[in-house]
C-alpha cells in the first residue's frame, strides 16, 4: 500500500517552503540594459490586501496590451519573457515593482557605449497609455545599464561623468569583481541612472547586484516618504508644547488664587484647565495615529536600505564616496528626524498624561476642601436643629400637659354628672404638675432610646 505523504503535511508547509523562493534575481550577462520601476498605488488604506488589487489590476493592464494572461488570486511574483524585453513583477505591502530587461541589447550597448546605451532602454517597448495610466503613482524610476570591462583602469573617465547631471559621483568596488555608479538624481529624463561594470562576477552575481541597488533606491524612496509627515508634525508639535507651558504656567501662578476661589464657592477654572488639557492629549494622540504608521514603515525601509548596502561589501574607489558613506550624510538625516519626531510625540504625550495627573490632583484637593466646608455647614445646620428641637420639646411638653389636662377635666366632669361629689377644676388643676412631669420623663427616655 502506497502512502500519500501529501496528505501528511500540515496546509502551510507547500506555500511557507515556496516563499523563500518566490523572489529570485533576474540572470544577466553584461552587457544588459534594464528599466524599473515602483508604482506606490495606494493611498488612503493600510491594508495590504487593497494594494494587492490595485497593482494587480495595473499588471493585468499591461499583460492585455501583448495578449498574456496576468497572475491570478493572490499571486504576488510574476515573470514573463515578452519577446522584445523580460519582465520581473513584484508587489510588496505597499508598492509594486516592475523590471524590464531589454533582450537584445547586448550588441546596441557594446557598439554605441555606455553614453547611448542609456537611449535604448527597455522603457522604449511599453506602451504609452499605459505608462500614462501610472500617472501619479510612480515612486521609482530608474534605469540601470550593465557592461563589461576588462579592469578597473578605465572606469573613472570622461564618458562617466557625462552619463550623471550631479555634481556628486557615488562609485565603489563590489564584491571585488565589479563597479557600480551613480549620483541618485532624477535626471532630465525623469529617470536615475546606474552603472554597473562586469570585471569578473561569477554566475548570477551580476543579478544580483542589479537587484541590490534597486532596493537600495526603491527602499530609499519609500523610507523617504515619512519626512514630510515629520516636517508637517513639528510645527503642530511645537504650537502644542507652547501651549502645555502656558497652561502649566497658569497653574503655577493660579495656584494660590485657587484656594481663595475655593473660598468664594468657584472652581471653575480649574474645570476649564482641565478641559484645555484634554484637548491637547487628544490633538497629540490624534497626530501620533496619522504618523505612527509612516514613521514605523520608514524605519523599517531604512534597515533594509542599510542591509543591502552591507550585502554589497563595497571598497573605496580613491575619491569617490561609497553608497553607504551617501546614504549616512544624505538618508540617515532624514531618518534621524522621523526618529526625533516620534519621540518628541511620545514624550509630550507623558508631559501631559502628567500634567492632566497633577491638575487632577489638585481638582480633588479643590473637591476635598468643598467637601469639607460642606460637612462644617451640615454640622452647624443639625446644631441649629437640635437647639431649635430642644425649644420645640419645651412646647410639646406643655401642650401635651394641655391635651391630657384636658381629659382629666372631661372625665371629672362625667364622674361629677352620676352623682360623685368631686370638683372637676381642682382635680385638674391639682393633676397638671404629675402630667407634666410624666411626659417630660416619657419625651426623655424615648429620646435616649433614639441616640442609642
Amino acid at each position: 500500500m502506497s502512502l500519500a505523504y501529501s496528505q501528511l503535511n500540515h496546509p502551510l508547509r507547500i506555500p511557507l517552503a515556496a516563499e523563500i523562493h518566490s523572489r529570485p534575481s533576474l540572470r544577466l550577462r553584461a552587457p544588459e540594459a534594464i528599466t524599473h520601476l515602483a508604482v506606490y498605488a495606494k493611498t488612503d488604506s493600510h491594508v495590504g490586501g487593497d494594494n494587492l488589487s490595485s497593482q494587480q489590476e495595473i499588471l493585468a493592464s499591461f499583460c492585455a496590451y501583448f495578449g498574456v494572461a496576468s497572475p491570478m488570486g493572490d499571486a504576488k511574483y510574476f515573470f514573463h519573457d515578452f519577446g522584445r524585453f523580460r519582465l520581473k513583477w513584484e508587489c510588496h505591502t505597499e508598492f509594486a515593482t516592475f523590471t524590464f530587461v531589454e533582450n537584445e541589447n547586448g550588441e546596441d550597448v557594446a557598439g554605441h557605449g555606455v553614453i547611448h546605451a542609456f537611449n535604448r532602454v527597455p522603457i522604449r517597448h511599453l506602451p504609452q497609455q499605459w505608462l500614462l495610466d501610472l500617472q501619479g503613482k510612480i515612486m521609482v524610476a530608474a534605469h540601470v545599464v550593465l557592461i563589461k570591462g576588462m579592469d578597473s583602469s578605465d572606469t573613472f573617465n570622461a564618458p562617466i561623468m557625462q552619463i550623471f547631471e550631479g555634481s556628486v559621483l557615488v562609485g565603489s568596488d563590489v564584491l571585488q569583481r565589479g563597479e557600480i555608479w551613480t549620483d541618485f538624481l532624477i535626471q532630465a529624463d525623469g529617470f536615475s541612472r546606474f552603472v554597473v561594470k562586469d570585471l569578473d562576477f561569477l554566475d548570477q552575481q551580476a543579478g544580483r547586484i542589479v537587484q541590490r541597488l534597486l532596493e537600495i533606491e526603491t527602499y530609499r524612496m519609500m523610507a523617504l516618504l515619512g519626512l514630510p509627515y515629520a516636517q508637517k508634525a513639528a510645527p503642530i508639535l511645537t504650537a502644542i508644547e507652547d501651549e502645555l507651558v502656558k497652561l502649566t504656567a497658569a497653574m503655577t501662578l493660579g495656584s494660590s488664587a485657587t484656594f481663595e476661589a475655593v473660598e468664594m464657592g468657584d472652581a471653575d477654572s480649574e474645570q476649564i484647565l482641565l478641559r484645555q488639557i484634554i484637548d491637547l492629549a487628544a490633538r497629540t494622540e490624534k497626530l501620533s495615529t496619522e504618523n505612527s504608521y509612516r514613521f514605523s514603515a520608514s524605519k523599517a525601509y531604512f534597515r533594509l536600505v542599510q542591509s543591502r548596502i552591507e550585502e554589497l561589501r563595497e571598497n573605496r574607489i580613491e575619491g569617490i564616496p561609497t553608497i553607504e558613506e551617501f546614504m549616512d550624510r544624505r538618508l540617515a538625516p532624514a531618518m534621524n528626524t522621523c526618529e526625533a519626531i516620534t519621540r518628541r510625540q511620545v514624550t509630550l504625550a507623558d508631559r501631559i498624561a502628567h500634567t492632566n495627573d497633577l491638575l487632577r490632583t489638585r481638582v480633588g484637593i479643590v473637591q476635598e476642601q468643598q467637601n469639607r466646608r460642606i460637612l462644617q455647614s451640615m454640622n452647624t445646620r443639625a446644631a441649629q436643629q437640635f437647639r431649635l428641637q430642644q425649644a420645640v420639646e419645651g412646647l410639646s411638653v406643655a401642650a401635651i400637659t394641655y391635651y391630657v389636662a384636658g381629659l382629666f377635666q372631661y372625665a371629672g366632669k362625667a364622674l361629677k354628672a352620676i352623682g360623685l361629689q368631686i370638683n372637676p377644676d381642682l382635680v385638674t388643676g391639682l393633676l397638671i404638675p404629675f402630667i407634666a412631669g410624666t411626659v417630660w420623663l416619657g419625651l426623655r427616655r424615648m429620646h435616649r432610646r433614639m441616640h442609642h
